[in-house]
């Protein structure tokens, strides 16, 4: 079960998705998070954000809509605050990095790399900030001069989290890839909204926010199958996967690792139990995890 993203070895292809995990050590009294491939902490910015008024969440017909706004407690607590406790979990930690300038995405990654941090994913693709994330995704030259920057900066393994809101998806993953993205984080929610009739108002704050959850499994499917096509990195698959079988379909349309996300929030075990599922499924198939990957692709 085991995968290898540039120089650095996953004990397994299941990931928490950033924004759905906290900051990754909340749990770590409650469930093995050893046993996870690695765990993506929520977004971290340059200084300390509040994040958007409430409402801030919404369910929807299979989904969930969210406005958060990317709150967190910046760098440097997180340093001081998070760090410690996340590097003795026992298993690989990919931080969130957010900037609204390409200067703070650089500043950020300067600092991780300092402390010793492996994997980070740069967030290009948040649709619920004024300024920086799906901001900077919609352009293919600032997405490469980003992760440019960023790879000067940072010698690790950089993810790149993009999102297919008002973008052509190919463009701007080969975009990512060229400036030296080491692997693509396929896909962030869709922007969306929601109305409450009764009381003539949108139901989030901020009138609409990301979409996630099962709702939008099939155009994240979509996405991977074919940005699979056009990059010679790997992918790490997020969107609606709820089960093993929805994890194994993303394997099987060319992601290497898959995220899991809005489950989280019904079910904190489910990534253990979708490891358990990909490794019944593989014997049961009589096949390897690298087999799988981008099966159907290769026929």
């Amino acid at each position: 079960m085991k995968i290898r993203i540039k120089n650095i070895e996953f004990k397994n292809p299941v990931f928490t998705a950033s924004g759905t995990f906290g900051y990754g050590d909340e749990l770590k009294d409650i469930l093995p998070l050893e046993k996870l491939g690695a765990i993506v902490t929520k977004g971290i910015s340059l200084k300390e954000r509040k994040g958007n008024p409430p409402p801030r969440l919404a369910e929807t017909p299979c989904g969930l809509l969210n406005s958060i706004g990317l709150e967190n407690i910046g760098i440097e607590r997180f340093v001081k605050e998070k760090l410690p406790s996340l590097k003795n979990i026992g298993t690989e930690i990919i931080v969130n990095v957010f900037g609204e300038k390409i200067e703070e995405y650089v500043e950020i990654s300067k600092i991780l790399e300092k402390e010793g941090i492996r994997c980070i994913e740069l967030n290009l693709s948040c649709p619920n900030v004024e300024k920086g994330g799906m901001e900077f995704g919609r352009d293919e030259k600032i997405v490469r001069k980003i992760v440019e920057k960023v790879r000067e900066n940072f010698n690790g393994v950089i993810f790149v989290k993009l999102s297919p809101n008002f973008v052509d998806i190919l463009k701007i993953s080969k975009s990512a890839e060229k400036g030296g993205a080491d692997a693509l984080t396929l896909i962030n929610t869709i922007i969306g909204t929601s109305i409450d009739v009764e009381n003539l108002c949108f139901k989030l704050k901020r009138g609409f926010g990301g979409l996630s959850g099962p709702a939008i499994r099939p155009i994240a499917l979509y996405i991977v199958y074919r940005v699979y096509q056009e990059v010679d990195i790997p992918i790490a698959g997020v969107g609606g996967i709820s089960d093993a079988k929805s994890a194994i379909e993303f394997l099987l349309a060319g992601a290497t690792c898959i995220q899991i996300g809005t489950q989280n929030f019904i079910d904190p075990w489910i990534s253990f139990k979708i490891i358990d599922g990909i490794k019944e499924f593989l014997k049961r198939k009589n096949m390897k995890l690298e087999e799988i990957i981008g099966y159907l692709n290769k026929k």
